[in-house]
């Protein structure tokens, strides 16, 4: 369990995740989201994908330094980014990349975030205090249904998991396993970017809103509460064991 101490406040824990802040408003404010849309991809496209074949090896660990730096300063496209993947790789080996990359991206915020707001909920209202036990001890589970069904923004997941001090191996863990899905199914639009890019027409994101595409997701995100509900079923009533 993570020690419950308030940490005495201290500027120089924030300074990772400003850093991480401060780098992400600067590549917004230079433009670099430019290159995030389906435009700029069509513009491209044979470009990157001569470069590609003539160095499969090290266009894939570019592609993944790059997702996982795009992660770490909470930059959006990903969605993009990974149907890019699975057109430039395949969707096998273009969703095997965006999973490490987002994985290693989203480590990179979680440990900054933990180094700056861990401890804070100590000092706030009771009712955030429970909520943080909660999200502590359930961790991997609530973590697995954030991932799975992406409600919320996937920087605010990072932020608020390192706030709430989850271990290490938890986080990256549930965050391995959560996103694959939806990761995959991205990466599998890649396989027609090179038709819509044809005929001027943006990759359908709403795919994830298909009942058969959705149902399967929400059932896994259902399976990863099961242990949650058994384990509050058991608890005699008036409290929750640690």
């Amino acid at each position: 369990m993570a020690d419950e101490t308030p940490r005495p406040f201290a500027l120089r824990r924030f300074v990772p995740l400003g850093v991480l802040l401060l780098a992400g408003g600067l590549f917004m404010a230079l433009g670099g989201h430019r290159y995030l849309d389906f435009a700029a991809i069509a513009e491209n496209r044979e470009w990157v994908c001569d470069l590609v074949g003539a160095a499969r090896a090290i266009a894939a660990l570019v592609f993944i330094v790059t997702y996982a730096g795009l992660v770490a300063l909470s930059v959006p496209g990903g969605a993009l980014l990974t149907i890019t993947g699975g057109f430039l790789f395949g969707p096998w080996y273009g969703g095997a990349y965006a999973v490490v990359g987002a994985t290693i991206g989203a480590t990179v915020v979680f440990l900054a975030a933990r180094a700056g707001l861990a401890g804070l909920a100590v000092r706030a209202a009771p009712w955030v205090q429970r909520i943080e036990a909660g999200f502590r001890r359930n961790g991997l589970n609530y973590l697995l249904v954030l991932r799975l069904i992406p409600i919320f923004p996937f920087w605010l997941v990072n932020l608020v998991a390192g706030a709430v001090g989850l271990r290490l191996w938890v986080y990256v863990l549930g965050t391995f396993i959560g996103i694959i899905p939806v990761t995959f199914i991205f990466a599998s639009l890649g396989n027609g970017l090179g038709t819509l890019v044809e005929e001027g027409r943006p990759p359908d994101l709403a795919i994830l809103c298909r009942p058969t595409v959705l149902l399967p997701i929400l059932g896994l995100a259902a399976l990863a509460l099961l242990p949650v509900a058994y384990r509050r079923w058991r608890t005699p009533t008036g409290g929750e064991t640690a």
